[in-house]
């Protein structure tokens, strides 16, 4: 499985439930719906988010636009937001940066590295001065997928979290199941 495939698997709408952990604070927990949109290379978002980074937008791979609403256990305010992911070409196949920006009042520029497992899994790293975020995304069925992260800030704050994600609406057809009933 390569970047394209990855996200087009993980087109969709998905419900996500979400455990956190903070050393220095009480376990937390949440749910949210996250829809995520393929965007083709030559759409307006992936080429301005190409040039804000001075990356030639041919290398984009394509885009993909997530927004997500939810609430955290014990809080009446929902939590919105939205970005729009740009994978770009690497040295291999399965490997190379991702552009991102986090669509808040102010601009939060995403800007990692992704490689993709042939098990259906992806990992995130991305890292500054002040913060290293590691997250590994993988299906455990088209319609079913698990989220792990680790997010370290300097000055010892840090937090780790576990999703479960569900396909809601359309469901994706398991490739698996149809590539045994074409042998029979």
């Amino acid at each position: 499985m390569d970047i394209v495939e990855f996200f087009e698997l993980s087109a969709g709408r998905w419900s996500s439930m979400r455990t956190s952990h903070h050393p220095a604070a009480q376990q937390g927990s949440g749910k949210s719906t996250i829809e995520i949109d393929l965007l083709d290379k030559s759409d307006p978002a992936v080429i301005q988010l190409c040039e804000k980074y001075q990356v030639d937008p041919t290398t984009a791979l394509l885009g993909a636009r997530l927004t997500w609403e939810g609430f955290l256990d014990g809080e009446t305010r929902k939590q919105t937001g939205s970005t729009v992911l740009v994978p770009i070409a690497g040295d291999t196949q399965n490997s190379g940066k991702l552009l991102g920006e986090m669509g808040t009042t102010q601009q939060t520029p995403i800007v990692g590295h992704y490689e993709v497992s042939d098990a259906m899994g992806l990992t995130l790293i991305t890292e500054s001065d002040t913060l290293y975020s590691k997250e590994r995304i993988w299906f455990e069925s088209p319609n079913v997928r698990f989220r792990h992260s680790v997010l370290k800030q300097a000055g010892g704050f840090s937090l780790a979290s576990f999703c479960s994600e569900v396909r809601l609406g359309a469901v994706k057809p398991d490739p698996k199941a149809a590539d045994a009933a074409a042998a029979k």
